[in-house]
């Protein structure tokens, strides 16, 4: 494992992070999780721009040459094929509930060595959950972004992980599919590629707009639109993206099997050349 905090490269047994942060104390931090391939960073402006975009909109600290510069130092150190990086932004120490004042900002990033998905999942699937809780968005006057306030996606997780299946899929109180715990969602129906709207309960994913990009560009037509549970079944196939997976294909959710039509995976496999996962 690589770490960085602040800019200073330290080993496992010097990283410390005091008992008064706020990401300790009330997860009260921003987190973006990127691959590398090698030592290159797949996707990196468009990380540090919604990390940006989400830091002004909850006035966080964010010092992006700082961060970037980080990154790259790290990227060049990097040894394995692929790299899961974590890069997490803390407001620093809390003494009661106010926020401390900017300058008291911290970051730290992480690489480890990611295990990609096997040829088998690529091919044949992944099985999803429904997930027992809600989502949840503790600013909902804002847009979802990455906050390390994430107990409703660990749940939801550890849910799917005991019941043998990749991934949890959210619902809301309509029973429209809204996303994954780590997941965006697409479905083919009638032709047309169909994915939730964005809003304070979807994430505005950073491999999803990659994929709404390469299907445009490939003449599919795209729709954000509610996406009914009850319509699934209907669907010609059903992917999850995030930046790490890519675009993965799902073949189960429950105990409902999901189709999984020979014209649609080779569209799957068209966009994952264009995005180049």
């Amino acid at each position: 494992m690589l770490i960085c905090l602040d800019g200073t490269f330290l080993s496992r047994e010097d990283a410390e992070i005091p008992i008064s942060d706020g990401g300790f104390l009330f997860g009260e931090t921003l987190f973006e999780t990127l691959k590398a391939h090698e030592q290159t960073i797949f996707l990196l402006p468009q990380h540090l721009n919604r990390l940006e975009q989400s830091a002004k909109a909850l006035i966080f600290p964010c010092h992006r040459k700082k961060i970037e510069d980080a990154l790259q130092q790290m990227a060049a150190a990097l040894e394995s094929p692929v790299s899961r990086i974590r890069l997490t932004l803390s407001r620093g120490d809390f003494t009661g509930l106010a926020w401390p004042s900017a300058g008291r900002g911290r970051f730290l990033i992480t690489a480890t060595e990611y295990i990609e998905p096997t040829d088998d999942e690529r091919q044949s699937g992944v099985a999803c959950s429904i997930a027992p809780n809600q989502r949840v968005n503790p600013v909902s006057h804002l847009p979802q972004m990455k906050r390390g306030n994430y107990a409703d996606c660990l749940y939801a997780a550890n849910f799917a992980y005991q019941n043998g299946t990749r991934e949890a899929l959210f619902l809301d109180q309509q029973q429209n599919i809204l996303e994954g715990c780590s997941s965006n969602v697409f479905a083919f129906i009638d032709d047309r590629l169909v994915t939730p709207p964005l809003g304070s309960l979807v994430l505005n994913g950073i491999m999803r707009q990659q994929v709404i990009n390469a299907a445009t560009e490939s003449g599919i037509v795209v729709i954000e639109r509610d996406l009914p549970f009850r319509e699934l079944e209907q669907a010609e196939e059903i992917f999850l993206t995030n930046s790490l997976i890519g675009i993965l294909p799902v073949s189960r959710i429950e105990n409902q099997t999901i189709n999984r039509e020979e014209c649609r995976q080779y569209l799957l496999k068209t966009l994952r050349q264009r995005i180049d996962t």
